[in-house]
């Protein structure tokens, strides 16, 4: 881990115990502490696996893929690398460091570059769709309460899934229009011409037409395989089921055994669209606001408000960083990837 990357976990930790402090300035401590031992702990505990299941699942999805062209990729290697993601996307505007830092740790096994970007760019397809699949369920459920209730989140709501959305579709005319795509890339990229040197801009050229290559490529030795894409697909559709509902169970800790798991489902599937939106590493800020403004009318004490947002960040994103710092010091075992040990 880099001495950058350091000092910017420190930084979002930091940042995440001043927007806590802040958020109880109106509430007695000892209030907040009283309401903490009065939690029905196993229902935190079935929260906690939740997050755990979810992490699992995806490094289940991620040896899948993996193991379909490297046989001898272990489980272990397989589980660092979503808990690896989980660090970096913390860590990083827009969760843009999550793709480079998965990518880190499955070279350290030994795989090819190229095939371990491959399997991540197809994890990366089939969970943005997954998304895309679960975010429009959850508008046709919960939308008509956000929009009745927070005007200002509803349009959040819809600019994020639209960007999703237009993400899918990218994605999709690269894999299946790759030269249309091309063409339409490189008219996007000219104005980056005028603010940076001939030799770094094509350059540049050079590396994106070669990633829709690579994309293109894949996708057609996926295609040739429906069943290990349709169960890539299930995988991670149980994979975010798990992470959705969590609120869910966090509010059965704190004794609101009424609601309802469908609604606070929804709820939670909007708030995390919400936060991909905000360019501050883990949408700091923007996630406690969004989450405090969606449950209010659920949960009507502020300290138990309070205390159910703070249980969920710990749960979604800071143990998700402490579990990637862990990874990291894990020593990856190792793999011996060439051509003559690709099966396709």
């Amino acid at each position: 881990m880099s001495r950058n990357n350091k000092i910017m976990l420190t930084i979002m930790v930091l940042l995440g115990v001043a927007i806590f402090g802040y958020s109880i300035k109106d509430i007695k401590l000892s209030l907040l502490v009283s309401e903490f031992f009065s939690i029905n702990y196993w229902w935190l505990l079935v929260a906690f696996l939740c997050i755990c299941v979810y992490l699992v699942v995806e490094a289940i999805v991620t040896k899948v893929l993996v193991s379909d062209r490297v046989k001898n990729f272990t489980f272990k290697d397989a589980l660092r690398v979503p808990l690896v993601e989980q660090l970096f996307n913390g860590i990083t505007p827009f969760s843009s460091g999550g793709q480079p830092g998965q990518l880190f740790v499955m070279m350290q096994t030994g795989i090819d570059g190229g095939r371990a970007s491959s399997a991540l760019l197809m994890k990366f397809v089939v969970y943005q769709a997954m998304i895309v699949v679960n975010f429009f369920i959850s508008l046709l459920i919960g939308f008509h309460y956000v929009a009745t209730k927070l005007q200002l989140l509803a349009l959040f709501v819809v600019f994020g899934f639209l960007i999703h959305f237009f993400v899918i579709v990218g994605l999709l005319m690269v894999m299946y229009w790759p030269g249309f795509t091309k063409k339409i890339s490189m008219f996007l990229i000219q104005p980056a011409r005028w603010f940076m040197k001939d030799e770094k801009y094509y350059s540049m050229r050079g590396s994106l037409s070669s990633q829709i290559d690579h994309l293109y490529q894949e996708s057609v030795r996926i295609a040739r395989k429906p069943k290990l894409l349709l169960k890539i697909a299930g995988l991670t559709f149980i994979q975010l089921a798990f992470y959705y509902v969590i609120p869910y169970f966090i509010m059965l800790s704190l004794g609101y055994s009424s609601a309802n798991i469908v609604m606070v489902t929804s709820l939670h599937i909007m708030i995390v669209m919400i936060i991909s939106l905000f360019p501050i590493p883990g949408g700091s800020g923007g996630a406690e606001f969004s989450f405090e403004s969606l449950f209010s009318s659920y949960i009507t004490s502020d300290t138990k408000l309070v205390l159910a947002m703070l249980l969920w960040r710990l749960l979604t994103y800071y143990f998700g960083m402490a579990a990637g710092v862990v990874a990291l010091m894990v020593k990856p075992d190792k793999v011996e990837d060439n051509e003559n040990n690709e099966q396709s």
